[in-house]
């Protein structure tokens, strides 16, 4: 995408992740997100049966159809241009190669940024989906960062000297695909794998493991306080069960979230000794909602393994919390977007 646009300007701002898109507007150069709409995918999540491909084709026209309709919503200013933050790996000119929460397995590669410019006839910024969360954070941190997102699924990218630290074809910051169990049987990834960090660590990783513990050990999982919500149910647990009980210090829940979080810390080990990164970010919908906790069972389990050369202090210290809302790929993504704008050459992002 060549064209260019002035700025500052409106933008329409999308983010599409496994459960929710998101739209809404944003003043190029500003970080006030207004007037955001929220919807269910109409992916794997709502519709799991379905072929990659027929999902992938369901998502994009969702997708077209709720930025079309931003655009034209009455009222508004008009948008001179769209950015779009994207749950999946893409190359530097916008084509998404995999989109494994969003529509599981193998699918055609999707050119999202030439589609969508074609579909509405403005410019067009895409990113994945942290790429964008991690511009929000760009101005603020001093030193490099690793922002790793932890909800449906996991990703991370390395904010390093002004850019993320990603291969222009795409490669770089999955660390939710990397292979942490190499057991025939182990958790299925929503890629088609097994035993990947983002099976066993995410949201949905996390909820899959506590329902197997609870189907497995009845007696403990009876006087969790899991029981009561779920009506002693292991398949009837939520996600917002399991966070507010390990909040509130119940040892099953607790148990079971530490178990999930072993291989996490086990890659932010890795991280930290291979590039020496000494500030982790974390955000998505799950670690937010555990808080504290999420940090203090993971910061033990790092503790536990050790970061070389690092006491207890610093290694605790590495690791943070994001903005306690869901508007980091919508606010990161306009603040790209708007750097892409003011500059004379053409709008890409990078992967």
């Amino acid at each position: 995408m060549t064209a260019l646009v002035p700025a500052p300007c409106d933008l329409v701002v999308a983010d599409l992740g496994g459960t929710t898109l998101r739209v809404g507007r944003i003043r190029a150069g500003t970080s006030e997100v207004r007037d955001v709409r929220r919807v269910p995918t109409d992916g794997l999540g709502r519709y799991g049966t379905r072929d990659p491909q027929e999902l992938q084709d369901r998502v994009m026209e969702q997708l077209t159809r709720e930025i079309a309709a931003d655009v034209a919503r009455p009222g508004q200013p008009p948008a001179r241009a769209v950015a779009v933050s994207f749950a999946g790996p893409m190359t530097s000119d916008g084509v998404v190669l995999a989109g494994p929460t969003l529509w599981g397995g193998p699918a055609a590669r999707l050119p999202v940024a030439e589609v969508l410019a074609g579909q509405l006839g403005l410019p067009v910024v895409v990113a994945n989906d942290v790429t964008a969360a991690a511009w929000r954070y760009a101005s603020a941190e001093s030193e490099p960062f690793c922002l790793i997102t932890v909800s449906s699924g996991i990703g991370n990218k390395v904010f390093r000297h002004g850019e993320i630290v990603c291969d222009e074809r795409g490669y770089g910051g999955e660390i939710g695909h990397w292979l942490v169990d190499p057991a025939e049987d182990a958790a299925p990834c929503e890629c088609g794998g097994r035993g990947h960090l983002g099976a066993i660590a995410s949201g949905r990783g996390a909820l899959f493991a506590v329902r197997a513990a609870a189907a497995a050990d009845t007696g403990a999982f009876a006087r969790s306080a899991l029981a009561g919500p779920s009506g002693g149910v292991p398949d009837a647990i939520t996600n917002e069960a399991f966070a507010a009980a390990a909040r509130a210090g119940d040892t099953f829940a607790r148990e079971a979230l530490r178990r999930s979080l072993r291989p996490l810390a086990s890659a932010v080990s890795l991280l930290f000794t291979a590039i020496g990164v000494r500030r982790y970010l974390f955000v998505g919908g799950f670690a937010l909602a555990l808080g504290d906790t999420f940090l203090t069972l993971l910061g033990d389990e790092l503790v536990r393994i050790g970061c070389f050369g690092l006491d207890e202090y610093a290694t605790r210290a590495m690791l943070a919390l994001g903005e306690d809302d869901d508007d980091h790929c919508l606010i990161g993504i306009g603040q790209l977007a708007a750097a892409r704008l003011g500059a004379p050459r053409a709008l890409k992002a990078p992967a």
